[in-house]
């Protein structure tokens, strides 16, 4: 009898211990956009409609002119590593929670400082750190999970895309990096010995950023005086040159490129030969 106890309780004690393990039914994904001289990093949970009403009229879920936490479970959580703007608002660097109040046209897009609500539970309108109308549009597909993700990604400029459903929202972000690449150029070329390849960086500056295509030039000239054989500032050089409208020069520093990248760099090669047909 004690034999058949103790089997009967060691059979309990298993089972009890036993953890199943199930799926999430919103999973979680973490988002990590280099931006910027920095990064975001915004993590979120992602509901299912699984035949539900969303973003309707008292809808099941995301209700019209409702805060909405922007997924499910915790509160969705967006982390700047430097300085961004939103709305006309300049946010430091740190972590916040993001909310939306869905409408039919217009959401309000929510920046808050609530890092310890779970969901919409504990918002405080107070901790609002931005508040910005954007358009809500009809979709191109339709979206059985709620979606985030980072689009339209340039050097001072991106988007955050939401798509639930057959809508999609995006929520424009800037940051200023011209300023400080600029004083960085600056002070890199008032020191007393300057390297080709600072130059090089510089007019690379000055031609993608600051669109001042003769301080491009200036330092494009004197970073190829200074490494006669590096192809790759040929060709920024020939770029340059095609931007100021001066076509023989362009021509002749892209066969430049060809001539030294050849049996080098077969990209270049490239690049170079389809500038001479561009011209």
């Amino acid at each position: 009898m004690k034999k058949i106890l103790f089997i009967v309780a060691a059979f309990v004690t298993t089972f009890a211990s036993a953890q199943i393990k199930m799926p999430a039914p919103s999973t979680t994904q973490k988002i990590n956009q280099d931006f910027g001289m920095g990064a975001i990093e915004l993590t979120y949970s992602r509901p299912n409609i699984k035949g539900r009403t969303v973003l309707k009229e008292k809808s099941e879920l995301a209700p019209l002119g409702s805060l909405w936490r922007l997924g499910a479970n915790a509160a969705t959580k967006i982390k700047f590593t430097d300085k961004v703007t939103i709305g006309g608002t300049e946010l430091e660097a740190g972590t916040y929670v993001i909310y939306a109040i869905p409408g039919k046209e217009i959401w309000d897009v929510i920046i808050n400082k609530g890092l310890n609500n779970w969901g919409s539970d504990g918002y405080k309108e107070a901790e609002d750190v931005v508040r910005v109308k954007v358009k809500a549009q009809k979709a191109t597909n339709f979206a059985e999970t709620f979606t985030m993700q980072f689009a339209n990604i340039a050097a001072e400029t991106c988007e955050l895309h939401m798509a639930w459903a057959g809508v999609q929202v995006a929520l424009p972000i800037s940051t200023n990096i011209k300023d400080r690449v600029r004083a960085q150029v600056e002070k890199a070329l008032a020191a007393d010995a300057v390297q080709a390849n600072t130059y090089n960086t510089a007019a690379n500056f000055y031609y993608e950023f600051d669109k001042d295509y003769n301080k491009a030039l200036v330092n494009i000239t004197k970073a190829v005086e200074g490494n006669k054989e590096a192809y790759w500032m040929l060709l920024l050089k020939a770029r340059i040159e095609k931007a100021l409208g001066d076509k023989v020069s362009a021509k002749a520093s892209a066969q430049k490129c060809i001539d030294i990248a050849t049996g080098k760099n077969a990209d270049y090669v490239t690049f170079a030969n389809e500038l001479i047909k561009s011209l």
